[in-house]
């Protein structure tokens, strides 16, 4: 599992992608969100503002990326 670690209490599910290298921009980030292809804690999300805190993880293509502080 990757860690993606913030210095802020939350960062947004998009912001994740672009951060973490998955999504090249903001509007590549929304439609993979918007088309199911993310999980976030086991479940299928379709929120592209949706924070993220620390120990929350986040999944794409079965890859995982934990959030860190």
């Amino acid at each position: 599992m990757n860690k993606l670690v913030i210095y802020d209490e939350f960062i947004r599910l998009c912001d994740a992608l672009k951060f973490a290298g998955i999504a090249e921009t903001g509007g590549i980030a929304k439609l993979m969100i918007l088309d199911g292809e993310i999980s976030v804690n086991g479940e299928t999300c379709l929120q592209k503002g949706k924070k993220l805190y620390p120990d929350d993880v986040f999944t794409v293509d079965g890859e995982s990326f934990k959030i860190a502080q």
